[in-house]
Order: C-alpha cells, then sequence, then structure tokens
C-alpha cells in the first residue's frame, strides 16, 4: 500500500497540468448557480493544505488529535479566491501541497499510527470518525488526501456535465 504523502504527491503530479490547462475564465466561471467556480475550490483545497499543515504538526506533539475547525465558505469569501490569477492559484496550491507531501513524509511512525482516542475527526474529517472510535494521525492524512482528490474530481468534471 502506498502511503499518503506518495498519493499526495501522484495526486499533484497528475492533476498540475489538467489545471494549468484550464483558462483563467473557464476557472471563473460559476459551475452552477450557488455553486464555487473553480478558482473557488482550489482556494478552498488552499485553505485545506494549510490548515491540515497545522493539525498534522501539531499532532506530533500531543496524544490528542484535536485540530482548528473553520468556516470553508467564509474562507472562501474573504479570501476572494474568485478574483486571483488562475495561474497563482494554481501555483499555490502545488507548493502547499508539495510541503504538506514533505511534512507528511517526516512524520514518525509512531505518531502516524499511534491510536488517539481523544479527537475531532466527526468536526474536521472528510470521512468522519465518530468520537467514540479512536483514530490516527495517517487516518487524517489519508482523509487529506481523499479530500483533495474528491475536490479535483469536480475541477476536472466536464462543463457541460454543470
Amino acid at each position: 500500500m502506498d502511503t499518503s504523502e506518495k498519493e499526495l504527491r501522484r495526486a499533484i503530479a497528475a492533476a498540475r497540468p489538467r489545471l494549468e490547462a484550464i483558462t483563467d475564465a473557464q476557472a471563473a466561471s460559476p459551475r452552477s448557480p450557488g455553486k464555487w467556480s473553480r478558482k473557488e475550490i482550489i482556494g478552498h483545497l488552499i485553505d485545506s493544505a494549510t490548515v491540515n499543515h497545522q493539525r498534522f504538526v501539531r499532532a506530533q506533539f500531543t496524544d490528542e488529535l484535536i485540530g482548528p475547525t473553520y468556516d470553508q465558505d467564509a474562507w472562501v469569501r474573504v479570501q476572494r479566491y474568485g478574483e486571483a490569477p488562475w495561474s497563482e492559484l494554481v501555483s499555490l496550491w502545488t507548493l502547499m501541497n508539495l510541503q504538506l507531501a514533505r511534512v507528511m513524509e517526516a512524520v514518525p511512525l509512531r505518531a502516524r499510527t499511534m491510536p488517539r482516542a481523544r479527537h475531532n475527526l466527526e468536526q474536521i474529517a472528510f470521512r468522519v470518525v465518530p468520537p467514540s472510535e479512536p483514530t490516527t494521525l495517517e487516518y487524517l492524512m489519508q482523509d487529506y488526501v481523499v479530500h483533495l482528490e474528491h475536490h479535483l474530481r469536480q475541477i476536472f468534471e466536464p462543463m457541460d456535465a454543470r
């Protein structure tokens, strides 16, 4: 089985050229009424990378897996990703995720696999874990990649599928 960081690096390598092929106008267009544009989705993924960076680093210093929460819609709105140049957003997304892969790679095995009885993955994970079930940092790192791939599929869905 591949590690989370290998899966993340593979996702970055596969997505980057496809992201770079999207025009600024295509990226700015809302996918459908009330939905995020591709720029806003990639902005959300940038936010997710920054928040999960903190979660992955901090989890190495505690026996708990309590990570910060955030209001994703508010973060996307106040950062005005829809007005940013697509090429800059793609570059930032790429670099943030390459750094996150380095962080993931450096996490010691004990910190990755240690069961955490106290966590808030029912609030912060894409694939939630009930508070009554222990979990691991490895699960949260895998969950990050699953979340990223989910949103990349949204970005790459054909324009006519909207």
